[in-house]
């Protein structure tokens, strides 16, 4: 599929306009960064397993009644996604503390908590995506009441699935962000961006191993070989087989950008 002129680039995408109506082309980057851009990467083959890995879980949510913005893979790197009215904010559901959380309230790394924590952050990369409260959102008008309530809803039966999924492979499902869009023909709230180990924080279940983007954020190495095994057990590593494992230490693989 040929691709328009590029609409919005991001830290790990960039969308294009597609010959398609209503929809768009996400293309998944090889860059990594973190702690609000502060810290910058490329890491090689991160956006093709990315790609594989999101595409995977978006299927699978969409099999249980979770609409979401997925229409096809296209290639190693490129999805075909539905063109949407992307919603300020970011949605960060956490089942065990861990990063941030454990440095604003002082809970101990590793407490698994009671039941799912939902937290808001306007995305504003230029504020550093500020944690925001339900009266912010509706204040600001960014969301109603009700819109909120379905949010919620969805989150947590995302949550329920993913769980479930990853506990059936031996990996435990920290915490993830998610995103969501409405529909340019009737404004229906439906899941958008990525599910990845970009976007969660995934342990091995035995040894609490992290198998997510921690390994760049805490140079704990061995970033790529990560990704690949959460794309390993998933089964759909077969796909990725021209992906060599690649270590954080090798500076012909990662080359890390610095900020003056």
């Amino acid at each position: 599929m040929k691709k328009g002129k590029k609409l919005y680039e991001g830290k790990a995408k960039i969308i294009y306009a597609s010959p398609e109506k209503n929809s768009v082309i996400q293309h998944f980057k090889d860059d990594a960064t973190a702690y609000n851009n502060q810290k910058k990467a490329t890491i090689e083959g991160k956006g093709i397993l990315n790609n594989r890995i999101s595409e995977h879980i978006l299927s699978s949510l969409s099999e249980i009644g979770i609409k979401n913005h997925l229409i096809k893979r296209l290639n190693m790197r490129e999805q075909l996604v539905e063109f949407l009215d992307i919603i300020p904010i970011e949605f960060v559901i956490r089942n065990i503390a861990t990063g941030s959380l454990t440095k604003r309230v002082g809970i101990e790394e590793g407490t698994i908590l009671d039941f799912p924590l939902i937290e808001y952050c306007l995305k504003d990369d230029k504020l550093g995506d500020p944690i925001i409260s339900q009266e912010h959102i509706l204040n600001f008008k960014w969301l109603k009441k009700i819109e909120i309530d379905l949010i919620n809803e969805q989150c947590l039966r995302i949550n329920d699935f993913l769980q479930g999924m990853f506990k059936g492979i031996g990996i435990k499902l920290v915490d993830f962000k998610v995103e969501f869009g409405k529909t340019k023909s009737d404004e229906k709230i439906i899941l958008a961006d990525e599910i990845s180990p970009d976007t969660c924080r995934l342990w091995d279940s035995k040894t609490d191993k992290k198998l997510d983007k921690d390994r760049f954020r805490n140079d704990l190495g061995e970033i790529i070989e990560g990704y690949q095994e959460v794309a390993r057990r998933l089964g759909i590593l077969h796909e990725q087989s021209n992906i060599r494992p690649i270590k954080f230490s090798k500076p012909t693989a990662v080359k890390i950008k610095k900020n003056k």
